[in-house]
């Protein structure tokens, strides 16, 4: 399985959005992250169409979280970037070729159709039960407890200019 760069850039983007009480515009979040802004501008749009966060408009306005970080599951994240496709599908390869199984000989999905789906679901279950802020916890453990102090001393200096 495969996701989208843009899946990193909005996870990273809503754990700085929890250190933050005032919105982030779009570009600082770029800045800050050292990515494009017009791509991470449209991953935070779709972080919006998902109600994950919320653009305020205006001088001061930027994006927030529409809920506590603890509320927020990374596989929401996850689902509002890449979407809701699952990764795996089934063509029903049996069904063709010399050795074909006859339709009504399907009446249950292959083993290898079956595999990918709990191997899905497992992956789905452990991402929905780490939140953005477990996220930002486990940021900050990594770094000796550093990082979102940096993250929210920069979010202060930089929105205290506006």
């Amino acid at each position: 399985m495969k996701l989208s760069n843009g899946v990193e850039w909005a996870l990273h983007s809503c754990v700085t959005l929890s250190q933050s009480r005032e919105p982030v515009p779009a570009a600082r979040l770029a800045e800050l992250h050292g990515t494009p802004p017009a791509y991470l501008a449209k991953h935070l749009q779709a972080l919006s169409r998902a109600g994950i966060v919320r653009s305020t408009a205006g001088q001061v306005g930027g994006y927030s979280l529409t809920r506590p970080a603890a509320e927020i599951s990374a596989l929401e994240v996850v689902r509002a970037i890449d979407g809701t496709e699952p990764a795996y599908r089934c063509t029903e390869i049996r069904q063709r070729g010399p050795l074909a199984l006859p339709a009504e000989r399907c009446e249950r999905p292959c083993a290898i159709a079956r595999a990918m789906a709990a191997a899905e679901e497992a992956w789905a279950r452990a991402l929905g039960e780490v939140t953005v802020a477990d996220l930002a916890e486990r940021i900050d453990a990594d770094s000796g407890g550093t990082a979102m102090a940096a993250v929210g001393r920069w979010l202060t200096r930089e929105t205290a200019g506006r």
